[in-house]
């Protein structure tokens, strides 16, 4: 199909090759014009041809199909004016045969030579009887001036009448008219000019004839100089006119021959044209009906063409389209099918848009009920578990791990038993209780002893999740609470009440007693019979009520923390004020640096907590010799730390969980409440204080913000 335009612009390249015209050939313009539309057409075709080879993607819709139509079309009408075109060529080349038969050219030769030898009789009787007049006398005398008007005009008329001309005219040399006559008229007063051939005539002393055509009719004129004694004088212009019916057929034979000769000679010329002319009709009957086949074709494709284009747009998925229904034919049926189908699919992919759609909502809102449940899953701080019914773990989130610190197998689908072992099986215990129970919701407290040596104490409560019509899920959900911290304050909230009340019964009676027992041993010492007995019993009493007394006091403090006092301290100060305090023990190592730095804080309560921590250090090191207390300060731009390091035997890990809770200590005359009054302290400054190695070496340190979180919002 792509090569047929070039088949047929090749065929018709060959064709103008073949009639090209040379130069000075038959055909003239109509030849050019041929050629001209001949090259038009090839190159058309041509042009068509190479931009279907080179078409790479599909064609237009109902291209095809119309190119097919139109060269059918064309093909169907180039036969038949092939065929005429040859036959008319024949019926020409014949039909100038019979033309220029020998017959017809011997029978115009004939009828040419009558009509010649009419003019040549004609002309020859009038030069015979204009050569008895050019040397009349009174013809001479008259054209020199010596006869007068009317003798001359009579004398003319006598010569008309003999002659039987229809016009006689005397000039003199200077072309002055003399005398002239004519028949049935009076002769004009002035005379038309004379002709080139009178003049001739009147120059050369000769006769001369010559034909003039006017409207009446054609006239045979003759021209007769008058010779006087010496030269010419004058002259006779004679005229006869021709009879009209011999004339015209004279004249008629005499067009004729000539057009017969020129067409004989033309003969190449007329075939070669009537060709051309045939030729030119044929290219020109082709461009009509390609162009009507076309038009033609463009109409009857024009419906399939859109429906294809349609049956495009609607693969690409646009179900608006719509094609015209304007013919009533088999293609107007297929285009209302086509519309109908089309709304229909439209009408289906809208209700499918709208399914869609409201699944696409309910699916975000699912997805936002997700996140915000995965949001709110992951910013709490309460640990979350969903178990399925199977007892495989659907949902945890981070919360849950950091408060049990959970290892690596705990993961979505893990079995909540088996990963429940070990230090675990408190959680693992309290969801077998909640699975096995009858009721819906379970509560618990457990303490779960974390790796590390660190432990927890846990508030567990957990629901059975029962399936419903709009969800098929059923399982278990388990909250985890680390209620480390709130314990811990209840406690401390216990002791503290503890510490009031003992502080208040107790308080009072001690100074008495004291007093007393200084009193007994000033006033009976010397009484007794044993001093020495004397004197530690009353000494007994005296320590016990101060140790009493420390107590209470140590009770009032952890029962009642004054506010801190904040300002600027010098951090490497502290330090000076510690080795200054602590200088007579020589196994201590304060490293002061000087930089400069500030903590905002109560320098009291600070100074207390490092007291403290020295206390505890040089308790740990009595029975070591050497600089084993080490005590150093670090900042940076937001923190100031104090740490104290002891190379003592240090503390053992069960005691580490325990280490600053109130009323717990590792020595024997200690009361148990100054590290929880440092961490009290510590606590209260927005900071903490923390053991960062229990042994060898044994390493505190006290961390405080720079800036108390106080003093930031109110900036």
């Amino acid at each position: 199909m792509r090569l047929i335009p070039l088949i047929m612009s090749a065929v018709l390249l060959m064709i103008t090759v073949m009639l090209w015209p040379e130069k000075d050939a038959d055909g003239g313009l109509l030849a050019w014009i041929n050629v001209i539309l001949m090259l038009v057409l090839s190159l058309v075709l041509l042009q068509y041809g190479v931009r279907l080879l080179r078409e790479r993607s599909e064609p237009a819709a109902g291209s095809r199909l119309r190119a097919k139509l139109v060269i059918g079309l064309v093909g169907m009408l180039l036969i038949p004016s092939a065929v005429i075109q040859l036959a008319a060529s024949q019926m020409v080349e014949r039909g100038m045969d019979v033309w220029f038969d020998v017959r017809v050219d011997t029978l115009l030769d004939r009828a040419l030579n009558l009509a010649q030898g009419f003019y040549a009789r004609v002309e020859t009787d009038m030069k015979r009887d204009m050569f008895n007049y050019i040397s009349d006398a009174t013809l001479v005398a008259a054209a020199s001036g010596s006869l007068d008007y009317r003798s001359i005009n009579n004398y003319l008329a006598e010569i008309r009448a003999v002659e039987d001309w229809q016009k006689v005219e005397l000039f003199d040399i200077n072309e002055r008219l003399v005398g002239g006559v004519q028949e049935g008229e009076l002769s004009s007063l002035q005379a038309a000019p004379l002709s080139d051939s009178a003049r001739l005539s009147m120059r050369l002393g000769r006769v001369a004839t010559e034909l003039v055509t006017r409207k009446d009719g054609e006239v045979a004129v003759a021209y007769g100089p008058l010779i006087g004694a010496a030269s010419v004088v004058g002259l006779l212009r004679v005229e006869m006119n021709l009879p009209a019916g011999v004339i015209q057929n004279a004249r008629a034979v005499e067009s004729d021959y000539r057009n017969y000769r020129e067409l004989e000679h033309n003969r190449q010329s007329i075939a070669a044209t009537f060709t051309h002319a045939m030729l030119f009709v044929t290219l020109l009957v082709l461009l009509v009906a390609g162009l009507f086949g076309l038009l033609f074709a463009r109409r009857l494709t024009a419906p399939i063409g859109d429906l294809a284009q349609a049956l495009r747009r609607v693969t690409e998925g646009d179900l608006d389209v719509v094609i015209s229904e304007s013919s009533q034919d088999e293609l107007g049926s297929l285009a209302r099918s086509f519309n109908e189908m089309a709304n229909r699919l439209k009408l289906n992919v809208e209700a499918i848009e709208k399914a869609q759609k409201d699944l696409t909502k309910a699916l975000e809102n699912s997805r936002q009920r997700q996140y915000v449940l995965e949001s709110l899953l992951a910013n709490l701080h309460t640990g979350v578990i969903l178990v399925d019914a199977e007892g495989r773990v659907r949902l945890l989130n981070q919360a849950v791990r950091d408060i049990l610190h959970l290892p690596g197998n705990w993961v979505p689908s893990v079995d909540i038993l088996q990963a429940s072992q070990g230090s675990l099986h408190d959680v693992g215990d309290f969801y077998d209780e909640l699975r096995h129970q009858q009721e819906d919701h379970l509560q618990r407290e457990f303490d779960v002893d974390l790796p590390h040596g660190k432990s927890v104490h846990l508030l567990a409560r957990g629901a059975r999740l029962s399936a419903t019509a709009s969800t098929s899920f059923s399982g278990y959900l388990l909250v985890i609470d680390d209620i480390s911290d709130l314990a811990e304050a209840q406690r401390n909230k216990a002791w503290a009440e503890v510490a009031r009340r003992l502080a208040h019964e107790i308080k009072n009676p001690l100074t008495p007693i004291k007093l007393s027992a200084e009193r007994l041993q000033r006033r009976f010492r010397a009484q007794v019979d044993d001093e020495t007995v004397f004197d530690v019993c009353t000494q007994a009493i005296i320590t016990q009520v101060e140790r009493l007394q420390r107590l209470i006091a140590d009770f009032s403090t952890l029962a009642r923390m004054p506010q801190p006092k904040m300002r600027d301290v010098s951090v490497d100060g502290l330090l000076k004020e510690m080795e200054e305090l602590f200088n007579g023990y020589k196994r201590i190592d304060v490293s002061i640096v000087d930089a400069g730095w500030t903590c905002h804080c109560d320098p009291d309560q600070v100074r207390q907590v490092l007291i403290n921590l020295m206390d505890n250090a040089l308790s740990a090191t009595e029975s070591t010799s050497g600089k084993t207390v080490r005590m150093y300060s670090r900042v940076n731009e937001d923190h100031a730390e104090w740490h104290v390091e002891d190379d003592g035997e240090g503390i053992d890990s069960a005691s580490v969980s325990q280490l600053f809770e109130a009323y717990y200590s590792t020595k024997a005359s200690g009361s148990g409440l100054g590290l929880a009054i440092a961490k009290r302290i510590a606590e209260d400054h927005g900071g903490e204080l923390k053991l960062i190695s229990n042994a060898k070496p044994t390493h505190f340190c006290l961390r405080l913000p720079r800036q108390c979180l106080e003093t930031e919002e109110a900036s």
